[in-house]
């Protein structure tokens, strides 16, 4: 049986994976919208996403029998279908980049949802953490320069808090029931994909181009995106506390921002690089490697 350590490493590692593959998908997806409405784009690599998960339980032979039902379809409407759906959105009205940040507000709800449904009490460092994430988005995001409608910025924030809700209920799932993370995944991602089927048809959007420009968006947002980043965050909330493992989240926007630096020439500015030095100050004390050291 592994250690706890080699589990923290795995987990450490599954992290920095899905913090890649997420930076990215963020371009990705305001690139499709150029070919397709927002819901439907959504729907579409979510049931695609689906698919590709659960052709993976065939073919290593696990259980197709969902695992509880309610808390599984709470976190597929929350995690998937509100979550994604309402970025979408707001990434008609909002850069890729401000509406990303602003999705990353999930850690600050996320906390406060584990304190009280998972009694996950934030520790004195922990609290210190946060504070410095706080600010350090607040740097990054540069409010005070208008970028973004106000509707994106409403529908990225609560499209944040709905992530936070499918986190706390994920976790507390796995605590409770330790379902296969394959098999969770799998379902949770095809109940969201249906309900935003169905919400996709009720609305009307722009027609869908086919393109080879959208289907390779398509397919990196749904493998690359949704089926392998989706089941890495669930072996992260498995071994990982919920604040640390939402905090840790916070190294999407960063990445975000350096890959820009490094591909599209947007050299940050001096407040983002602040900004990038709080959220890094904030994942040392949340994530407590100091303490570790000198014990």
């Amino acid at each position: 049986m592994p250690s706890k350590l080699s589990q923290q490493r795995g987990a450490l590692m599954a992290l920095a994976l899905t913090i890649l593959i997420w930076a990215y998908s963020w371009v990705v997806m305001k690139q499709a919208l150029a070919y397709a409405g927002p819901l439907d784009f959504a729907a579409l690599r979510y049931l695609l996403g689906a698919a590709v998960l659960f052709a993976a339980l065939l073919a290593t032979r696990q259980s197709l029998r969902p695992p509880p039902l309610l808390p599984t379809i709470l976190i597929g409407l929350l995690q998937t279908a509100a979550f994604q759906g309402l970025e979408q959105w707001a990434l008609l009205g909002g850069g890729a980049g401000h509406v990303a940040l602003l999705a990353y507000t999930m850690p600050f709800w996320a906390v406060l949802l584990a304190w009280w449904l998972l009694q996950e009490r934030p520790s004195p460092r922990q609290w210190w953490g946060l504070l410095l994430a706080a600010g350090g988005l607040l740097c990054i995001i540069e409010p005070w320069r208008g970028t973004g409608t106000a509707l994106s910025t409403t529908l990225a924030i609560a499209g944040g808090l709905a992530w936070a809700g499918g986190t706390v209920l994920t976790k507390r799932l796995l605590q409770r029931h330790a379902p296969s993370l394959l098999n969770l995944t799998a379902w949770q991602m095809l109940i969201g994909g249906l309900a935003l089927g169905l919400v996709a048809l009720a609305v009307p959007q722009r027609q869908l181009v086919w393109s080879l420009p959208f289907i390779a968006a398509l397919a990196y947002a749904a493998v690359l995106a949704s089926s392998v980043a989706w089941w890495l965050w669930s072996v992260v909330l498995q071994r990982l506390s919920t604040t640390v493992a939402s905090v840790a989240s916070l190294g999407v926007p960063i990445v975000s921002v350096l890959l820009a630096w490094l591909v599209l020439h947007g050299r940050p500015s001096a407040t983002e690089l602040v900004g990038i030095g709080l959220v890094l100050l904030a994942l040392l004390a949340v994530s407590g490697l100091g303490a570790q050291r000198q014990r």
